[in-house]
């Protein structure tokens, strides 16, 4: 009996573990608001989002100018953001992991993760929305 359970133990812990849940609004909220997060991808930073109460965001990729938006949860664990002037919407699914978040781009599954880098209260620095 042993000689069968051993190989079926190391085949079980060998087997992938099961995909991680995205997180919820509610989630999500917890974990960003107030916060200041740098976000990057493989090839270096990508951008900077300041979270305020209320689901207000206010966001800026690297060298950009400052975009004032909102977030929702349009479906369970797909956060998407809607800013002043960029379009589409921006659909995301986020996962929390040991360093930090994981997002991935909804709206083009092509496109790369994106991940929490950073957390910088000076990383954005936007006049015209008082941040």
């Amino acid at each position: 009996m042993t000689r069968f359970l051993i190989p079926a133990l190391l085949a079980a812990l060998a087997a992938p573990a099961a995909a991680q849940d995205a997180m919820s609004a509610a989630e999500f909220e917890a974990y960003v608001t107030g916060r200041t997060l740098t976000y990057g991808t493989a090839e270096g930073p990508y951008g900077v989002e300041r979270y305020h109460e209320g689901r207000r965001v206010t966001w800026a990729f690297v060298g950009g100018e400052c975009e004032a938006g909102v977030w929702e949860e349009r479906e369970p664990g797909m956060i998407c953001f809607s800013y002043e002037t960029l379009e589409p919407d921006q659909c995301w699914r986020f996962y929390e992991e040991g360093s930090g978040l994981r997002a991935e781009f909804v709206n083009d599954p092509a496109v790369s993760y994106l991940y929490e880098v950073t957390e910088d209260e000076l990383a954005l620095v936007c006049p015209d929305y008082g941040v």
